[in-house]
């Protein structure tokens, strides 16, 4: 097993599949880095090096108590670029793994970086404000945050029986899709995944996007249940100057496994085209 040790001592694990330029894909909450891994293998076998890995109190990843919060990830995401000194990358996020790829550019700039993908991502921000009248309402989250007080293996089933996968609007998804989700979430930290509602729905991305200056491809579905279209692929589409929206009729939030045959193809397609 690969790990990266953080400069607070935190242990990152990885997967580093393949051989070519390389590509980081961000996971989502609660999940890790094998919600990826149809994208992950069908990207290795068509010649990229394709590297995922575990965000801090997710999956295989040190459960630790501080730092679940997105200038954290996004250190933690340098921190495994820098150790494997990756140059050329493509950063590929979905949902909270875009706000990921999203604080890292903001934080560290595209020196590294060539291509960025957001995939049914959060940015530029979900939660209602003042200047943000669009956004979700603080008592969603705040729903969110009770059902994983109250019981949130529960609350990981309702997701995946519901609106991740877009079940209760007539999406076919199998029930061992479902049950992964349901481990992946409960292999987090409950503290961790708890924090991480905050830091999912309540950052503010728009200044982070504003200093996207690679080629930028957007995906999400306009039946997202999760990140609405509107408020998530749609205003960050129009933030990143001379990004490329891509939208999924009828798709749900979780489109890495409902739509992976599209999903890998548009992606594919995207990353051939740097440097052609």
């Amino acid at each position: 097993m690969s790990y990266v040790t953080t400069s607070d001592g935190t242990n990152i694990y990885f997967k580093d599949w393949g051989t070519g330029r390389p590509v980081v894909l961000s996971h989502g909450w609660p999940l890790n880095a094998d919600s990826w891994e149809a994208q992950q293998l069908f990207l290795a076998q068509n010649g990229y090096r394709v590297i995922a890995h575990d965000r801090r109190g997710h999956g295989r990843s040190d459960q630790t108590w501080t730092g679940n919060e997105m200038d954290t990830y996004a250190a933690d995401l340098a921190a495994v670029i820098d150790h494997l000194d990756l140059q050329e990358v493509t950063l590929i996020g979905f949902s909270t793994g875009g706000g990921e790829i999203s604080r890292y550019i903001g934080n560290y700039g595209t020196a590294r970086v060539a291509q960025a993908v957001l995939v049914s991502s959060v940015p530029p921000l979900m939660l209602k404000t003042e200047d943000n009248p669009g956004g979700l309402p603080i008592e969603v989250f705040d729903g969110i945050r009770e059902g994983s007080l109250k019981d949130r293996g529960q609350l990981y089933q309702d997701f995946a029986a519901g609106p991740f996968f877009g079940a209760n609007h007539g999406i076919e998804i199998s029930q061992a899709a479902k049950d992964s989700f349901w481990l992946q979430g409960m292999s987090g930290g409950h503290h961790n995944t708890y924090e991480s509602i905050a830091a999912f729905s309540a950052t503010d991305f728009r200044g982070d996007l504003a200093k996207f200056d690679v080629p930028t491809l957007v995906i999400h579905g306009d039946d997202d249940q999760v990140v609405p279209f509107e408020v998530g692929g749609k205003a960050s589409a129009a933030l990143i100057k001379g990004a490329e929206l891509k939208v999924y009729a009828g798709a749900p939030h979780g489109i890495t496994d409902t739509h992976k045959v599209q999903l890998g193809e548009d992606l594919l397609a995207f990353l051939n085209t740097y440097g052609a």
